[in-house]
């Protein structure tokens, strides 16, 4: 059960092969933006030829021309997408160490694992069900912040809802470090209670961080939404090679939780100084101006002849409002199906299938094959190959928004599936064919898995904000990240249902 904690794909995430790819992307110089079209909301070059006809989409209306005179710089030496990725590992990095310390929790919560006695089940539920409490204080606060951040763009000002969720995240994690070292024997339940706690405010100050920070990119080119997808899976790359350097050399789970915890503060108290930094960009500045408002009109046809032209209406004019919901659903429907199968495949096998799927050669005894097999062969495996398929966007994206082959390639997925459940799947009790009986199988279909996730995925959520308006695109990054939690919560279910038909 203690798989389940890692349902998050790098959405959900040292010494790794992954930090390689990825400073090896931070350094390549990036041609120049777009020449041909100006708008801040599209980087793409005019198509060439039919096959890049569908990526037009990205430019749509050219509501975002620069001003008179102002040209748009260039990012130096890469700095706002550095800060841009490290946004996204901060983003993740300390969710991952809060759940990646298991063991730590399993300790705390020692005096309630005593089911030999039998005298309060209540206590024995807590442990034994540890992870599954954890799993529904993460899931439920998130989608509620999620649909509040939705309604809270156009009121709270992006720069006050990233540094209020990096501050409520930095302080908790403070608080989770000082109770390392409090003896909480006497009042375990007590401390479940915070633990509990605890999670569900990380999860909602890391929802309102993402989401905010995921819509601050729309305004930006959209190699700067690239670095904050990868950076979300180095952190879960980072944590999966934490998790194994912990079960190899850690003594003391106090320490190993004491680590977790002080690098997570650590590491956000940098993400506030990193977006404090990037205002001082010249590069950031040009994307961060203001957007003059746009009217939305119902359908996509042009704006009466009588409507006033939006040159005319002054910023200060516009009420603050609720972004509107039906053109957002009604432009991302597609991005939208693609973003929740593909969520809905990866949440379907990892972690519950995968992780569950036994090296043949069980019985021998060796550390590989009862200690490091599910670490290796599926955490850190799945991570590292999520991230290679994220860094592959930042010069390959292909097939466009409007493409008849995204939602083709999505769906193709679903042959993961039996391919997984014909490894060695254990236990299993109607299902009984293993026709795949070598351990390098299920270490391909997680390749696999992992790559296809990360390539596809991140084109969709790319995508997302860049089809619609400027001043829409913020609202839109949220709707495209309720697109991917639905997903993971469809998968999830559905796995749970799987596993007792294997």
């Amino acid at each position: 059960m203690s798989s389940r904690l890692h349902q998050s794909p790098a959405l959900l995430p040292a010494h790794s092969p992954g930090l390689s790819v990825s400073l090896f992307a931070l350094t390549v110089a990036f041609a120049s933006e777009d020449i041909a079209y100006h708008s801040s909301n599209a980087v793409y070059r005019v198509p060439s030829n039919r096959h890049e006809a569908d990526q037009e989409a990205l430019l749509g209306k050219p509501l975002d021309y620069p001003a008179p005179g102002l040209q748009r710089p260039e990012d130096r030496f890469n700095g706002a997408y550095i800060i841009f990725f490290c946004l996204g590992i901060g983003g993740l990095l300390p969710w991952n160490f809060f759940v990646t310390a298991k063991e730590y929790w399993a300790f705390k919560l020692r005096n309630c694992s005593s089911p030999a006695s039998g005298k309060d089940p209540e206590d024995a539920d807590i442990l034994n069900y540890f992870e599954s409490y954890l799993a529904v204080a993460s899931t439920v606060p998130s989608l509620l912040f999620l649909v509040a951040n939705f309604l809270l763009v156009n009121r709270i000002r992006v720069h006050v809802r990233v540094l209020a969720s990096l501050s409520v995240s930095l302080a908790i994690f403070v608080v989770m470090a000082v109770l390392v070292r409090v003896d909480t024997s006497s009042w375990t339940r007590g401390f479940f209670s915070i633990a509990m706690a605890c999670m569900a405010i990380i999860s909602s100050s890391s929802t309102i961080f993402n989401s905010s920070v995921y819509g601050l990119t729309g305004s930006f080119p959209m190699r700067n939404a690239q670095a904050l997808i990868s950076g979300g899976a180095m952190g879960g790359t980072v944590s999966a090679v934490a998790s194994l350097v912990d079960l190899a050399a850690s003594s003391d789970v106090r320490d190993s939780a004491l680590a977790f915890f002080l690098t997570a503060a650590v590491f956000l108290g940098l993400c506030v100084g990193l977006y404090l930094l990037l205002p001082q960009l010249e590069y950031a500045r040009y994307y961060m101006r203001p957007v003059v408002p746009i009217h939305v009109f119902s359908s996509e046809d042009s704006p009466p002849r009588d409507a006033p032209s939006t040159s005319s209406v002054a910023p200060a004019s516009r009420a603050v409002h609720t972004p509107p919901l039906g053109p957002i659903l009604k432009k991302t429907a597609g991005l939208g199906f693609c973003a929740v199968f593909l969520y809905f495949i990866t949440a379907l096998i990892f972690p519950a299938i995968s992780t569950n799927i036994q090296p043949m050669h069980k019985g021998t005894g060796s550390p590989w094959t009862s200690k490091f097999y599910v670490p290796l062969t599926v955490f850190l495996l799945f991570n590292f190959a999520d991230l290679c398929g994220r860094q592959v966007t930042a010069w390959i994206q292909v097939p466009g928004p409007r493409s008849k082959l995204l939602p083709i390639l999505a769906v193709s997925r679903v042959c993961l599936v039996p391919l997984f459940l014909l490894c060695n799947y254990q236990p299993r009790s109607h299902l009984t064919l293993v026709l795949f009986q070598s351990d390098i199988y299920p270490i391909l279909f997680t390749c696999l898995l992992g790559l296809s996730n990360g390539y596809l995925s991140t084109l969709v959520l790319m995508y997302g904000p860049k089809i619609v308006p400027r001043e829409l695109a913020e609202a839109t990054s949220v709707v495209m990240l309720f697109y991917m939690s639905l997903g993971l919560m469809l998968g999830s279910a559905c796995a749970a249902l799987l596993e007792h038909f294997i």
